[in-house]
């Protein structure tokens, strides 16, 4: 399928190693030039060397920390004026899911979830939005996750934040689809990224790693496994290409049938 993403131009955030390194590789392999951040500058530097041995388009990386407004506004500024003075595409991707019950989230640990969660889409749009609004195939995608729809205890503070992150999508596209810029929410389950691998060593390490992951997706996911990045990319891409022109304000599970709702 010919998506007709060569000469777009994507920000990506936290987009080092998993699903962002995915998704920015995956848009690169269709022809878009791609800006690149992670709060690591080593991490950072080797995404982008591993990417651009098979980029059509520009590279550009850089260090940023999106809980930083300054951090996300000189970013954003440098990614559009690497890419040729523009942004067409804008996934917010940085983040993660940290665990913890009601009685054990402090109010600091409430604090950083919203932070890197709600508040970084809030700013990373805020920043973009001057280049979309100038672009003629404008999107905006949201990596979300399924305990926004789904909430669970153990993951409390995501559950809430991933929430505001799904009602943020919804009514951002009702505000900007009057100006052609689409808004959409991609939801992630379990899928096998570095981040479930280090859940594994800081919470279950004494347990061999392929029962650990068993008993996440045994009781929840109906495919049974670990989803791959892949899945993940490819998706995103549909979503920032033509073809996905007239979907706007859908919320789209990536998570295997996890999630009993409707």
């Amino acid at each position: 399928m010919e998506l007709g993403l060569a000469g777009r131009r994507a920000v990506v955030t936290g987009a080092s190693k998993g699903i962002g390194f995915a998704i920015a590789a995956e848009l690169i392999g269709e022809g878009a030039s791609v800006a690149i951040c992670s709060r690591n500058a080593t991490e950072i530097a080797n995404a982008k060397a591993a990417m651009v041995k098979d980029a059509r388009g520009r590279v550009f990386a850089h260090v940023c920390d999106v809980t930083k407004p300054s951090e996300v506004e000189e970013f954003v500024s440098a990614a559009a004026d690497h890419l040729g003075g523009g942004i067409d595409i804008l996934v917010n991707n940085a983040g993660g899911a940290h665990p913890g019950r009601f009685t054990t989230l402090t109010d600091e640990a409430w604090h950083h979830d919203y932070d890197v969660k709600l508040m970084s889409h809030v700013r990373c749009i805020r920043a973009a939005l001057p280049y979309l609004r100038r672009s003629p195939a404008a999107r905006i995608i949201n990596i979300n996750a399924v305990f926004g729809r789904c909430p669970d205890s153990i993951f409390l503070a995501t559950s809430a934040n991933r929430a505001a992150c799904l009602a943020l999508s919804k009514a951002l596209s009702a505000d900007l689809g009057q100006e052609g810029i689409l808004v959409n929410s991609v939801n992630m389950g379990y899928i096998d990224t570095p981040q479930w691998i280090d859940g594994h060593r800081r919470w279950n390490p004494d347990r061999p790693i392929e029962e650990f992951f068993a008993e996440l997706v045994n009781e929840e996911v109906a495919l049974g496994r670990f989803g791959r990045v892949d899945e993940v990319s490819g998706l995103v891409a549909f979503l920032a290409s033509d073809r996905a022109s007239y979907i706007t304000g859908a919320s789209i599970d990536i998570a295997g049938g996890m999630g009993k709702y409707l």
